[in-house]
């Protein structure tokens, strides 16, 4: 196994433990341009890789009482519907509209990292099922909506869409940060594996690759979830915002202006 597998999984895996997210927008560029797998292979992958490491690392964040099982289903449900579409458009989308679309995803992501944490308001007593708020008060259509906006986009680029699910969560249930990202993962491991069938039998997969990345991304995950408690969120935050500007521009200037 290559030092770029171990290095690129391993962030793979502290993304998805620490924020919910980022998983996807590690693993695509680095198996585009650390490994040089063709780019919808490359999609692909990524889809497989995150739909495994999520669901192992949602599983930790359960255990914690971290994960609305309530919230994931409908969204999850919905998001499904939403991946399997975009997947199949994705196949016949041109590369350099998708590599477009999949760099402006990382700089909204960027913004969503870099600026001010909003203020989650409260929605009332808790229920068993949701910890953080009252169930019968969300407005499970708009969430519905949004699993199906982010789902296209999920299928469509190769992102599981977790920076667009942890804002989603906060602003439209009043879950605490903590359990969005243990929902959010819960949500991204569904929406990867439908992403990832709509692709499989498309396009050509490597799987003794994946298979490699995916552990070295589930250690990594293990770590990462055990520090979600642990590190500065804000610090590491902006951090991950400026990351995300860089490698978005990267792949603007090399796959989209200079393709």
């Amino acid at each position: 196994m290559s030092l770029s597998v171990i290095f690129a999984g391993i962030v793979t895996g502290l993304l998805l433990g620490i924020f919910g997210s980022g998983g996807s927008i590690i693993t695509t560029p680095a198996l585009l341009y650390l490994l040089e797998v063709e780019p919808k292979s490359a999609i692909a992958m990524s889809l497989g890789i995150v739909a495994v490491t999520a669901t192992l690392t949602a599983w930790q964040h359960w255990r914690r009482g971290n994960v609305n099982l309530r919230i994931t289903v409908v969204f999850g449900l919905f998001g499904v519907v939403g991946t399997y579409a975009g997947a199949l458009l994705g196949v016949i989308t041109p590369i350099v509209i998708q590599l477009g679309i999949f760099a402006l995803v990382m700089y909204a992501a960027a913004w969503r990292m870099l600026r001010p944490a909003p203020v989650h308001k409260s929605v009332g007593a808790a229920c068993a099922d949701c910890p953080d708020g009252n169930c019968e008060e969300l407005d499970y259509r708009h969430i519905a909506l949004h699993g199906i906006g982010v789902g296209v986009l999920t299928g469509v680029v190769g992102v599981g869409g977790g920076f667009l699910i942890v804002p989603a969560l906060v602003l439209l249930s009043g879950l605490s940060m903590k359990q969005a990202v243990g929902t959010s993962l819960s949500i991204v491991a569904i929406k990867s594996f439908a992403g990832f069938a709509g692709y499989a039998g498309a396009v050509s997969i490597d799987y003794g690759l994946m298979a490699g990345f995916t552990a070295v991304a589930i250690a990594g995950s293990v770590l990462g979830s055990r520090l979600c408690h642990r590190l500065p969120a804000a610090k590491l935050q902006k951090g991950f915002g400026m990351f995300l500007l860089l490698v978005a521009t990267y792949i603007l200037i090399r796959s989209v202006l200079f393709g």
